[in-house]
């Protein structure tokens, strides 16, 4: 969860009086310090490859600043670099308000109609994933994990490497034809890791670890900010075991495997979800052992639970602290301080209701 205040955790637990303020930059220069959002909203959704998405709501004209872009590549909506930064206020009272970065993200599209702009932004990944290769990419000899990620996304974002992570060797002669976000996926998964673009805007590599104690407790009981709560359930993704393939150095083809073997999981191996294997299997030539490969195994069963399990909406009060990935308490719709992970989340950027998409671990 981002950083509020004790004042503000204590604002934001009932209905509240926000702002929005959007900066534009293109490159190291400020377009704009104070863009007029007057509507808009943040999406997040943790299984795109691209998460995070604003849409901005802009007046063509305001105290005599025309908004709209035009053809100007210059301009500060302009979809030719240009980058947003959001922060979102909360009001304390007397017209102090504190301030909550919720990131950055590049200008897609920007199109005037009548009296307004409609902006459209996406997370920073949009960066990565437009940038194909010219000619294939193969690690050069002596890279490791961590080099190759920085070479696939540095200088476009900024590569920051948890520390807890262990890098090694990548084999040689591995090489990727066209799709530079889908190797710095291939990376990831083989290492095993998870990545996010942080609220300052740089590559955060890290372990995918869905525990954790949970950040706020939400229930629709007295005093809590829940609307209400809506459940949902697919086969979709149902897998309970992975399959990881490599390959070791004398060109021998291992494996590593991982079953849903959790007492609580609806879909765990044997269980009534299915008496027999329901199988994901996924290969990489940087995974050479078979340790790395069950790593690999176990991790891509973490990340595939993101998709498939039991999942519920909840529609609330506003919460600007929250992020996809972060743990909360739930009481209500049959739990009782059950800890769920938020997977999906849509923030309002004017009054009105925030909704949740959370994943019951």
């Amino acid at each position: 969860m981002l950083e509020l205040s004790d004042e503000a955790l204590a604002i934001v637990q009932r209905s509240f009086i926000m702002d929005i303020r959007a900066e534009a930059w293109l490159g190291d220069e400020l377009l704009a310090a104070e863009v007029p959002v007057t509507d808009g909203t943040e999406d997040r959704d943790r299984t795109l490859s691209v998460p995070e998405r604003i849409t901005l709501t802009v007046p063509r004209r305001d105290r005599g600043t025309d908004w709209d872009p035009g053809a100007d590549p210059a301009h500060p909506l302009a979809a030719f670099g240009q980058q947003i930064r959001i922060d979102y206020g909360i009001n304390l009272g007397g017209g102090d308000f504190e301030w909550v970065n919720r990131g950055w993200f590049l200008i897609t599209e920007s199109e005037a109609s009548g009296d307004t702009v409609t902006v459209t932004a996406q997370g920073l990944l949009t960066l990565i994933d437009e940038a194909k290769f010219v000619a294939p990419f193969q690690p050069a000899s002596g890279d490791t994990l961590v080099s190759t990620a920085r070479g696939l996304v540095e200088p476009a974002l900024t590569v920051s490497i948890d520390g807890t992570l262990t890098d090694r060797a990548v084999p040689l002669g591995i090489e990727w034809d066209d799709d530079r976000l889908g190797a710095l996926t291939e990376v990831l998964n083989a290492w095993p890791a998870d990545a996010r673009v942080t609220e300052s805007g740089y590559l955060l590599i890290e372990p995918l670890d869905d525990t954790g104690d949970p950040v706020l407790s939400l229930t629709d009981d007295t005093g809590g900010t829940v609307v209400r709560w809506q459940g949902s359930t697919t086969r979709d993704g149902g897998f309970n075991v992975v399959v990881a393939q490599g390959e070791d150095a004398d060109g021998n083809q291992i494996q590593g495997v991982s079953y849903d073997v959790s007492g609580t999981s609806p879909y765990r191996i044997g269980g009534p979800y299915s008496v027999l294997p329901v199988p994901y299997t996924f290969y990489s030539p940087l995974m050479t052992t078979v340790a790395q490969c069950r790593a690999g195994a176990a991790t891509t069963l973490t990340r595939l639970r993101r998709t498939a399990s039991r999942k519920l909406t909840v529609t609330m009060v506003p919460h600007p602290g929250l992020e996809v990935g972060d743990i909360v308490s739930v009481t209500g719709a049959g739990l009782t301080n059950t800890p769920c992970m938020i997977e999906v989340l849509s923030l309002p950027y004017s009054p009105g209701e925030m909704t949740l998409t959370v994943r019951v671990l």
